[in-house]
């Protein structure tokens, strides 16, 4: 059962049915977003039982796009740790304790679930590794789903090998994210090849990690949730979970929400310090946290609007304050890989106090030798 309305592009609001296979929006190229009817989400979650149910992914499964609950493909993901900091009032979402050792299980399970529903059979990923490993793992659970993976030369070997384990198919592409990206929407336009990454089904999935969260402290809001920026899909999904528990009385007030991303690729910084609402990409960008080296952020003017919508801030960090941030995860018994470290870089810059929430988001053997 879904309680999906319609499909909404972000940036200029056209709108279309929500059993539409679309991408990007046809009017402007924008992000799209989907649309709840929450009146009827209310009717599934209000009371003790849901409250207090365990924690897992498909418990939140009234705020997720799919209809068909018995054929979701899943390997169990989510219900990742909350662990306390020894630095009071921080917390470490570890996400590297996913089924593939990343948070992009989270957006997976969602996307090849509508997969499944769809009947679709080829697909293919752009990606800087982790999100090709999520999605090779689970459409090998799918069966009879063949994945194709477009992968930049700068991303991590290990990540190849995870992929190509679980029987995907990859393609290198020389040049940035962006370009691989490009290789997939070629593919969708002259085979109709159906396109996973970072698109609404995969965001609607990472919404869970906002909502384990509020749910680890009790239901009650931290003062913040740092959070990395690769294409600013996790960002959004964290905001919009939030926003969603508020519309339906399970929130009462919203946590800011902060972005960090590295130096070297941080057009989402740049465009919050000049108070703008959309941003220019990074042509090329560089940084040791292969993870979120996405110059062109498919998911930037959402991950923006949660900012300013939080009164939340950007921040941006060098490679070397990642590398020292993985050292002190490392100190906390926590192994992250250089993306996953760059949101404790973030916090320990700005200094943020109070019960503060730091997303660790994949774990440190994804991209062992940088």
């Amino acid at each position: 059962m879904t309680h999906i309305l319609r499909i909404a592009c972000f940036s200029c609001g056209a709108k279309y049915p929500a059993e539409t296979i679309i991408f990007e929006c046809a009017v402007c190229k924008g992000p799209l977003d989907i649309i709840y009817n929450y009146e009827e989400i209310k009717k599934h979650i209000l009371g003790d039982e849901f409250k207090s149910s365990r924690i897992t992914h498909w418990k939140y499964w009234p705020f997720y796009p799919i209809h068909d609950l018995s054929r979701i493909v899943t390997l169990h993901e989510g219900g990742t740790p909350l662990i306390p900091s020894q630095k009071k009032g921080y917390y470490f979402k570890n996400e590297g304790l996913n089924p593939t050792g990343s948070f992009k299980d989270r957006g997976t399970t969602i996307e090849m679930s509508h997969v499944v529903e769809i009947g679709a059979t080829d697909i293919a990923c752009a990606t800087t590794g982790n999100m090709g490993a999520s999605i090779a793992a689970y459409a090998a659970r799918a069966k009879d789903v063949k994945a194709t993976f477009y992968i930049p030369t700068f991303a991590s070997k290990i990540k190849y090998v995870q992929i190509k384990a679980y029987g995907g198919t990859i393609v290198l592409v020389k040049g940035t994210y962006e370009d691989a990206l490009n290789r997939t929407k070629e593919l969708r336009k002259k085979k109709g090849t159906y396109l996973t990454g970072d698109y609404p089904y995969r965001g609607e999935g990472e919404k869970s990690v906002g909502f384990e969260i509020i749910d680890q402290l009790g239901w009650r809001a931290p003062d913040a949730i740092v959070c990395p920026i690769g294409n600013g899909t996790l960002i959004y999904g964290v905001y919009k979970a939030m926003l969603e528990l508020s519309i339906v009385g399970l929130l009462d007030r919203m946590p800011k929400i902060i972005a960090v991303q590295a130096q070297g690729c941080s057009p989402i910084v740049k465009a919050f310090r000049e108070k703008k609402k959309t941003f220019t990409a990074v042509k090329s960008p560089k940084t040791i946290a292969s993870a979120i080296n996405c110059g062109n952020p498919v998911d930037g003017v959402k991950a923006l609007h949660a900012l300013y919508d939080t009164h939340g801030t950007a921040v941006s960090v060098t490679d070397k304050e990642i590398r020292a941030a993985q050292k002190l995860l490392g100190r906390e018994g926590i192994y992250a890989e250089p993306g996953g470290a760059a949101a404790y870089a973030g916090a320990l810059k700005l200094g943020l106090k109070g019960q503060v929430v730091i997303l660790v988001t994949g774990h440190g053997l994804k991209d062992p030798f940088v």
